[in-house]
């Protein structure tokens, strides 16, 4: 069985597959001070919950924007796994070309992303990630990574409403009854939402203008459940995305 796990900047994705078939997931905090030893005992009490055997395991993959969290990642997979993990770093095979000025900064899971819609999805495509950042990833009708757009993720912005803005106070990010707010809770719900939704919208559709027809809109990450279902341009949701592609680069790495 192979293990990925998604590191970002709020939440890290672990996931287990059984060849194509994935098995469980698992959302937690990301925790940059982390150590090994602390990520040892939490992969033990996910898979003794779940009657998993962390034996079963023949493979890792890991992609992280996080680089605090990479070296106690790596030790714990060696002593608590016996195996190395595979990284997706500059220099894996991807099967992707990246037209980017600098190839380097491309973040890892904007890569991963990519590999998966080639695998699934009719292209030219676009990806929306609504994660810390919301990311939008331009990929051609050969499958190139042209580039993309990155913006303030919906949960960076609440967070700036209420830290910058002494009177107004923290909301759960939900779609609100009404877009005319009788109560300034409701309001500032509104703002968030629809103000996002037209950010998204917006972009894709500067972003198709620019470009040129797309065959699909792929939203994944954290958010897309909440948002994506009215954004008129999001073809589908596909909350997996990230852990497709990263158990599919692990089959093209290994040996």
């Amino acid at each position: 069985m192979t293990l990925v796990l998604d590191v970002g900047n709020t939440h890290t994705t672990v996931a287990l597959f059984d060849g194509s078939v994935l098995l469980r997931s698992w959302r937690l905090s990301t925790a940059r001070h982390r150590t090994s030893d602390e990520w040892g005992a939490l992969m033990k009490s996910l898979f003794h919950v779940h009657d998993l055997d962390m034996g079963s395991v023949t493979g890792i993959a890991i992609s992280s924007v996080v680089p605090p969290a990479d070296a106690p990642l790596r030790e714990m997979c060696r002593q608590y796994l016996g195996m190395e993990p595979l990284f997706v770093v500059p220099g894996v095979k991807t099967g992707l070309q990246i037209h980017y000025d600098n190839p380097t900064e491309v973040g890892a899971d904007r890569v991963v992303n990519a590999v998966a819609v080639l695998a699934k999805y009719a292209v030219p495509a676009i990806v929306v990630d609504f994660g810390t950042a919301t990311t939008f990833d331009m990929l051609d009708g050969e499958g190139a990574y042209l580039g993309g757009v990155i913006a303030p993720g919906l949960g960076i912005s609440s967070e700036a409403l209420f830290e910058k803005a002494a009177k107004l106070p923290k909301v759960e990010i939900v779609k609100p009854p009404r877009v005319i707010g009788k109560s300034t809770v409701v309001a500032m719900q509104s703002g968030l939402y629809w103000g996002y939704i037209g950010l998204v919208e917006g972009i894709l559709k500067r972003m198709k203008r620019e470009f040129g027809p797309v065959k699909t809109v792929i939203a994944t990450g954290g958010l897309a459940p909440v948002l994506a279902k009215d954004c008129p341009s999001v073809d589908v949701t596909d909350e997996n995305l990230t852990l497709e592609g990263l158990r599919i680069l692990y089959e093209r790495n290994k040996g």
